[in-house]
């Protein structure tokens, strides 16, 4: 019995043994914690364009290619997901959003789509109905295209707002309008005088209608409260929510900053909303951090103190300022005047020189610490050296396109060569030879395809025809010049929607054409989703963690809906199913 007892003993010692190691693999085979297996991994990587297998392991892509490779890393409690074909893309990068800013919209007078006078009053009484006496009705996303370009005026709400002011920003954020109370408190009604940089729109009278282009918006907006830490928290958390349920899984964040808006409000969400949040484990997507450009030294600082990667939820990017206005405003500047407005080229919100003077300044200044990163190690004196942080300045009309082209070819004359990835945000109309520039000079292009399906109609009448298709969103010809091509939503401008973003870059067909809108501008669906992934991380400095589905890289992948490539590359159409940050389901 005793050797009985003590063969199977032996027997259970074997085949312990044998089960450790086949289980438990040496260092150099790590177990994959989640496989997915048939599927079409899209992997944003030209060195393998497709896979059919992708293992994960503590939040990183392990391996990637066909199912016989990747199931050798699988082991005992690997999780495994058949996808039936479905198709699987890298997390999208949405390289322009105002999230914070975004999030406290969703909690707003909500106008985005209103198409009548009497609807705009509606939500706007809506409100007031349930307003304090004296407290402020905030809100915005109207756009007067949609009801035939009339603009909005002060007396369209201030019979149903006699007690309360009222700032309801246009879709764009260079525009807004403000009843009469808020004229009155602010002193604008007193005012005779533009603001450099902006325009205080009036009747043929002198009087102020209400309305308030770019920088004269700084006479307002001081006199608005500030939201509670509480509130922008929550906002945080609205927008986190929302990207994760269109596959975002990163976001380039330019803060609550616009013409007018003070720039300390950037630093207050740094400090309360994403530091909080990174603190206390409630980051639920990665963000990129732009901070005012006037305010580079205290990102120098900051940098010089913690780096550029704060965590792997927050990376600190660049600043930013503004060239010009937007279209729908009628401030982008032109180097011809709007059909609407003969005299009119639009606005210079900021001047050339003190973009300039800025834009150097900053970018020498990360050769000023050079030599004592030199003293520790070349690596470290190269990779800090090479991406310091990035400049980005917002530039729409084609004459602010050149003028930021040639500011950014002087300050690298001047500065020397080295991978800066300086950024144009939105390069909307570009003048013949723009697109080339772009590409000699190695400039960012940071472009929002669903913002041309609002200015087909805006552009066309504003600019008139020839003008507008000869320039207009060049795609297209951008890539055709090497150029780096970023694409984002510029939410809450429009909806954070990376697959709608692909479709129009794809399709270019504004609602109500038939046809696309300078058809020769058109993607194809693999470069569209390269501007949504690893193009839009490359404009960052990120695409060595995130932006394709590499090894090595963080496992933020999504699951769409269709199980046909082909279909998905004719149309564009798909929708998101699920949504995975470091390997972990977060949506739905």
């Amino acid at each position: 019995m005793r050797l009985y007892a003590l063969v199977w003993a032996s027997i259970a010692v074997v085949l312990a043994v044998v089960f450790r190691a086949w289980w438990i693999p040496s260092p150099s085979s790590p177990v994959a914690d989640l496989v997915l297996r048939n599927a079409v991994i899209f992997t944003s990587d030209d060195s393998l364009p497709f896979a059919d297998s992708m293992a994960v392991r503590n939040g990183r892509i392990l391996r990637i290619g066909n199912h016989s490779f990747v199931k050798e890393v699988a082991g005992y409690g690997t999780k495994h997901l058949h996808l039936g074909g479905k198709v699987v893309v890298p997390g999208f990068v949405d390289s322009h959003v105002h999230l914070i800013f975004g999030g406290l919209q969703s909690m707003r007078v909500d106008l985005r789509g209103v198409n009548r006078q009497d609807e705009f009053a509606r939500r706007v009484k809506e409100a007031a109905i349930n307003a304090k006496e004296g407290s402020w009705i905030l809100g915005g996303g109207w756009n007067n295209d949609l009801w035939g370009g009339e603009l909005p005026v002060a007396s369209w709400v201030d019979h149903i707002t006699p007690y309360n002011p009222v700032w309801l920003s246009r879709m764009d954020g260079h525009m807004g309008l403000a009843n009469s109370v808020a004229l009155k408190l602010s002193g604008i009604s007193n005012l005779s005088e533009d603001p450099e940089g902006g325009t205080i729109m009036r009747t043929a009278g002198g009087e102020p209608t209400g309305l308030l282009i770019d920088s004269a918006m700084k006479l307002l907006l001081p006199w608005i409260p500030e939201v509670s830490v509480n509130e922008r928290r929550e906002a945080f958390h609205r927008a986190s929510n929302l990207a994760l349920m269109r596959g975002v899984t990163t976001v380039v964040d330019f803060g609550r900053y616009f013409p007018g808006v003070s720039p300390e409000l950037s630093w207050e969400d740094f400090a309360d909303v994403y530091q909080w949040a990174d603190a206390t484990g409630k980051m639920m997507i990665r963000v990129c951090l732009f901070f005012p450009l006037e305010t580079w030294t205290r990102l120098l600082d900051l940098i010089g103190k913690m780096g550029r990667i704060i965590s792997q939820w927050i990376y600190l990017g660049g600043v930013k300022a503004f060239a010009d206005g937007s279209v729908g405003s009628n401030s982008a500047l032109f180097y011809e005047p709007y059909v609407d407005e003969p005299h009119n080229y639009g606005l210079q919100v900021t001047a050339i020189e003190t973009l300039f003077n800025m834009t150097l300044s900053s970018d020498k200044s990360g050769l000023q610490v050079f030599p004592f990163l030199a003293k520790t190690t070349i690596y470290v004196f190269v990779v800090i050296g090479f991406t310091f942080f990035q400049v980005a300045i917002h530039a729409i009309g084609d004459r602010a396109n050149d003028l930021i082209l040639d500011m950014y070819e002087l300050v690298v004359s001047t500065n020397g060569m080295r991978d800066r990835r300086f950024r144009i945000e939105h390069a909307q109309h570009l003048a013949p030879g723009a697109t080339a520039r772009f590409g000699r000079l190695g400039i960012v292009a940071s472009a929002q395809p669903d913002h041309l399906l609002d200015d087909a109609d805006s552009a066309t009448r504003k600019l008139g025809i020839d003008r507008a298709q000869k320039g207009s969103y060049l795609f297209r010809s951008l890539l055709a010049s090497n150029v780096q091509l970023a694409f984002g939503s510029d939410w809450p401008v429009v909806d954070i929607n990376p697959l709608g973003g692909v479709r129009t870059a794809m399709k270019r067909i504004p609602p109500a054409w038939n046809d696309a809108w300078i058809p020769s501008e058109c993607l194809t669906l693999n470069d569209a989703l390269k501007a949504y992934t690893i193009s839009a991380a490359r404009a960052c400095f990120l695409d060595k963690e995130l932006g394709s589905l590499s090894p090595g890289k963080l496992a933020d992948f999504v699951i769409l809906s269709t199980d046909s490539w082909d279909h998905f590359a004719a149309e564009g159409s798909a929708s998101v199913e699920a949504t995975y940050v470091a390997g972990l389901q977060v949506y739905p």
